[in-house]
């Protein structure tokens, strides 16, 4: 994954009222921890680290303050109606370091026919990988899978250098069958023929 260039800025000013008016100046208040050193408190750009957080476990390099440091997204706050950037956290890393990540799911192929659905049990999969070198996601075939079918964790195919996170049995993804809605479907009968009547 490449990494993103970000300039930052760093800040002394701390609580509601500061982060508001950060916001304000469409920035994003941040902190970057890590590595047993002091938490630096930072702004950045707000659209430029929306565009970088659209990757899912973005690297992004902060420039601040004449340094620069090697942080990927821990927790990221977003406003809960309009979804715009409230608060990030980073954690910083470095080259060669392996560090727990969450990678979006994504499935390929199509369910045996018949009424199946896919339940997504986990929406990610919590693997270990180089800070340099994170999947942007895993992809999971569920080709022709039927009715009580489960794909665990040890399925998955992971890229070389990335281990799992989670037990080797976890179930990440079920098949179940459809439910039938009778009722519904006899509600909408009768009030048909009370409209023909």
């Amino acid at each position: 994954m490449a990494e993103v260039k970000l300039s930052a800025e760093l800040r002394n000013d701390f609580g509601k009222g500061a982060a508001r008016r950060l916001r304000r100046e469409a920035k994003v208040p941040a902190v970057i921890y890590g590595h047993g050193a002091e938490p630096q408190h930072v702004a950045i750009d707000s659209h430029a680290l929306m565009m970088a957080l659209k990757t899912p476990n973005a690297l992004l390099r902060l420039e601040f303050d004449g340094k620069n440091a090697l942080v990927i997204p821990k927790d990221v706050q977003r406003e809960a109606i309009r979804r715009f950037l409230v608060h990030v956290d980073f954690l910083a890393v470095k080259k060669g370091e392996k560090v727990t990540v969450e990678l979006p799911i994504q499935t390929e192929g199509e369910l045996a026919p018949g009424g199946n659905l896919l339940e997504h049990v986990l929406n990610t999969l919590p693997v270990e990988a180089e800070a340099t070198h994170i999947p942007e996601s895993v992809t999971v075939s569920i080709a022709g899978l039927d009715s009580g079918s489960s794909v665990l964790a040890k399925d998955i195919a992971l890229p070389s250098g990335v281990s799992l996170a989670v037990e080797d049995e976890t179930v990440v993804l079920q098949v179940v069958s459809a439910q039938a809605e009778a009722p519904a479907e006899e509600g909408a009968e009768g009030e048909a023929a009370g409209a023909e009547a």
